[in-house]
């Protein structure tokens, strides 16, 4: 076969990057496909092709046209990544794990941090990128020591590693947040070169430009005062193209920069100042400006490839007598000229002698005009008398072919002129973007300047003014380093934000949801109003038990972003412990409607089946979810529940275990399998279950409140109440915890603090039966026999089923003697 050409192959590399930038996949894979099949043996061809299967979600596809490239030694970075994304969603995780390992010499020093740009992508990741996937693969194989490895090394190179630091939580890693999120290595290598580089053009800012042509500055004996404008598009600026600073030159250096030939001018025949051509606006053409052998022409068609207009050509005519006012005169005539027709209107050239910069002449018969239209005056052939005419006239106004005479005038011809005259008329006027150096030849800000040179006319070098003397033409030094000063306070800010989410992140996964709530109130309202926080919020309020609270900050949720449905989940948990049945439908419905492929929505629908005591339907919705989202843990948890309520405790016990395979963190499936154990009469397995989901989440008062029910059916009443109590304290509103407090208060002999505790559960629960029912029977023991009988008859009430057991005890209550009263089954 012969070899493919590279020409074709980079067209059609381009075209997929092409469309894979604009999400038209089907038509990236079809080129793909074209490519693969003209050069099958690259490498980055094969990794384009398993790409497009990926983002298409055909993960086996992907993984079958990687595997190949992926598994070799030294494999090639982005078929291994694509091959290791592929193993992830297909449950292949050592493999993938494995596949990056055969590559990690190709991507271990690679850093694309700030290199991503709206004009340039980095499409192979780079090593904290592949770090976190090892990271996603290892915990998912239940690695937890290679996974915080790799979520470590990953957070390492790049903070901003958000997967990563979830990861590490999720781990139950205690993780120290400010060694986190703050600079790298990299971010401070990469500021201190930038800082450098705009040090660098500040120096060259303050210090007189060099010349190209020029092997030494002091033997040209030109002008080399500084602008006082920072918007001279003359002078050399600072522009960002792609992280790069670069110079932006004007319209003298794009017209001329490269040109070796100039007409011949002897030394001391010129002042370089006078030849400034007057412009307009700011004529600088953009930041895309590029040095080279080649910069010329490519900063001439900088602005959208147009050639800049050059200086127009002024026509031979009988010029003026001096002194003359030349208001009158049109506006000159305009043509456009190429460089090299205007080069062949001018006299012979020769090479320029060194320190001479290059510079355009023009005849005694061309024209200029000044920024507002008018004709500047022609020169003619000056001589002796006219000189003296115009030196002898003090008041006469200075005209610009008097500045021309001068400065074309031979050095020895004007050095029988006043010296300290001709300083005190050359003062500078400190016109805002003005500029004498010898790159700035051809500019002039106002058609009536005066110039103020810093050599005499006798070639002597005059003193330039002091630090305390007013001058135009002094520069104020800009602040150094202001663009790397303010990335470097975007990424100040962007770390305390990240450091503030970290923190509440932290805060939730360890189960301290009242300090994550505050922290995310801390927020500003624009970040807090965000899917993912309000979710966040709700989340802590559902961890409390706060299920009302929880209910509200998702319905806000809910009405800002309709179809959010991460969290929705715990939102559709909320409404059932609350038995809103109607609101729970209509959610499962809007749910369905938005993404009936997420295992969140069909969560609510079987959370919907079981308020409505639809068991059966419940269990089969919740196993769509789980064949949705395998790693869905709780999916199962919810699935498990509707077991118990079957009362099918094998299957329970097996989806619950399933739930902590997939997620060791989940207390939910702990807590399930020790509900199990209880059910079954193992009482020291349920503790041991229960120990273990509080271990998890030691500020879930249910847990506490559970693991002290085991107790007391273990016979240990005193250990029992510490846990009620410690339950109590964690949730005071706690209607099971103080029931259950009080009851073996009461078994412990304690009957006034029994009914201390059951007084304040009457101010929480007061449509509770048991409630009174627990009361009457404390009334009892301390024999108060019609507060006993009044709190069961408003028990009856509240609970009719509940009658029968009621009227026994009452009837109990009349035949019971006083050794009785110590002696009350609780």
């Amino acid at each position: 076969m012969a070899p493919a050409n590279t020409h074709v192959v980079r067209q059609l590399q381009q075209l997929i990057y092409y469309h894979l930038d604009n999400h038209l996949l089907r038509n990236a894979l079809f080129i793909a496909g074209r490519l693969q099949a003209y050069d099958p043996k690259n490498a980055d061809n094969v990794y384009l092709i398993a790409l497009c299967y990926f983002r298409l979600g055909q993960l086996k596809s992907a993984y079958d046209s990687s595997r190949h490239q992926a598994l070799k030694p030294g494999a090639h970075v982005g078929c291994s990544y694509v091959f290791a994304q592929a193993c992830l969603g297909l449950g292949k995780y050592v493999e993938g794990a494995h596949a990056l390992d055969k590559s990690r010499g190709n991507w271990i020093r690679m850093n694309s941090w700030n290199k991503h740009t709206e004009s340039r992508r980095q499409y192979v990741p780079d090593a904290a990128a592949i770090h976190c996937l090892q990271g996603k693969l290892w915990q998912r194989y239940r690695d937890s020591n290679k996974a915080i490895d790799s979520y470590a090394e990953s957070l390492k190179l790049n903070p901003f590693m958000w997967d990563a630091f979830v990861g590490l939580c999720d781990l139950g890693v205690n993780v120290r947040i400010p060694n986190i999120f703050q600079m790298t290595p990299e971010m401070k290598r990469a500021f201190s070169a930038s800082s450098s580089e705009e040090n660098t053009l500040e120096t060259l800012e303050e210090s007189p430009p060099t010349n190209p042509f020029s092997q030494s500055q002091s033997a040209n004996n030109v002008n080399t005062n500084q602008p006082s404008s920072n918007n001279d598009p003359f002078t050399i600026s600072k522009n960002r193209v792609n992280g790069d600073v670069r110079p932006n030159f004007g319209i003298f250096d794009k017209l001329n920069i490269g040109k070796a030939s100039v007409t011949p001018i002897s030394d001391g025949d010129l002042d370089m100042s006078s030849f400034d051509t007057p412009t307009g606006a700011d004529t600088s053409f953009g930041h895309d400006v590029y040095l080279g052998k080649e910069g010329g022409d490519q900063m001439a068609t900088a602005a959208n490839g147009i050639e800049p207009p050059l200086a127009p050509v002024r026509k031979a005519r009988a010029g003026p007598a001096l002194g003359t006012d030349i208001s009158v005169d049109g506006p000159p005539k305009m043509r456009s000229n190429t460089i090299s027709s205007r080069s062949r209107n001018r006299a012979e050239p020769e090479e320029v002698g060194i320190g001479r910069p290059p510079s355009r002449t023009h005849g005694i018969g061309e024209r200029k005009r000044t920024v507002s239209g008018q004709a500047a005056p022609s020169v003619s052939a000056p001589t002796t008398a006219n000189l003296a005419a115009v030196a002898n006239d003090p008041n006469g106004l200075q005209r610009r072919s008097t500045r021309l005479l001068r400065s074309i005038t031979r050095s020895g011809t004007l050095a029988t002129r006043d010296e300290g005259e001709l300083k005190k008329k050359a003062k500078a006027t400190g016109t805002k973007g003005r500029s004498t150096n010898p790159g700035n030849v051809g500019r002039v800000v106002s058609g009536n300047r005066i110039h103020s040179d810093s050599t005499g006319i006798d070639g002597k070098e005059q003193r330039r003014p002091s630090a305390s003397q007013p001058s135009g033409l002094e520069h104020k030094p800009k602040p150094v380093s202001s663009e790397a000063l303010k990335e470097k306070e975007a990424l100040t800010w962007l770390f305390d934000l990240f450091s503030k989410l970290a923190c509440a992140y932290f805060a939730q996964v360890h189960f301290r949801s009242q300090d994550a709530i505050q922290i995310y109130n801390s927020i500003n309202l624009s970040q807090r109003d965000t899917p993912y926080i309000l979710s966040q919020i709700a989340r802590g309020y559902f961890e409390q038990g706060l299920y009302s609270d929880a209910e509200k900050i998702y319905a806000r949720l809910r009405s800002i972003f309709p179809s959010q449905i991460e969290g929705m989940e715990r939102y559709s948990t909320s409404l059932w412990h609350q038995k809103k049945e109607t609101d729970l439908a209509f959610l499962a419905h809007e749910l369905i409607d938005v993404d009936r492929d997420s295992p969140e929505a069909w969560c609510a629908v079987g959370n919907s089946f079981s308020v409505q005591k639809d068991h059966d339907q419940a269990i089969k919705c919740f196993k769509r979810a789980v064949q949705l989202d395998p790693c869905f843990a709780y999916a199962y948890t919810l699935q498990g529940h509707e077991y118990i309520s079957n009362e099918e405790n094998d299957k329970a016990l097996a989806v619950f275990r399933s739930a902590v395979g997939v997620d060791s963190r989940h207390y939910n499936g702990w807590y399930g399998i020790g509900q199990v154990f209880e059910k079954q009469g193992k009482y020291d397995f349920a503790e041991q279950h229960y120990r273990t989901a509080g271990g998890i989440n030691p500020s879930n008062s249910l847990l506490v409140t559970s693991i002290g029910t085991v107790l007391e059916k273990l016979k240990n009443p005193k250990a029992a109440l510490v846990q009620y109590t410690k339950a109590c304290d964690l949730m005071p509103p706690s209607a099971i915890a103080r029931l259950k407090r009080a009851r073996v208060l009461a078994n412990l002999k304690q009957p006034h603090a029994a009914l201390e505790e059951l007084k304040l559960l009457k101010a929480i629960a007061p449509d509770e039966a048991n409630v009174f029912f627990m009361l009457g029977l404390v009334h009892k023991m301390l024999k108060q026999k019609s507060e006993a009988i009044r709190n069961w008859t408003i028990a009856g009430n509240l609970d009719p089923k509940a009658q029968s057991h009621i009227k026994e005890e009452m009837e109990r209550l009349e035949d019971m003697s006083d050794e009785d009263y110590d002696t009350l089954p609780m």
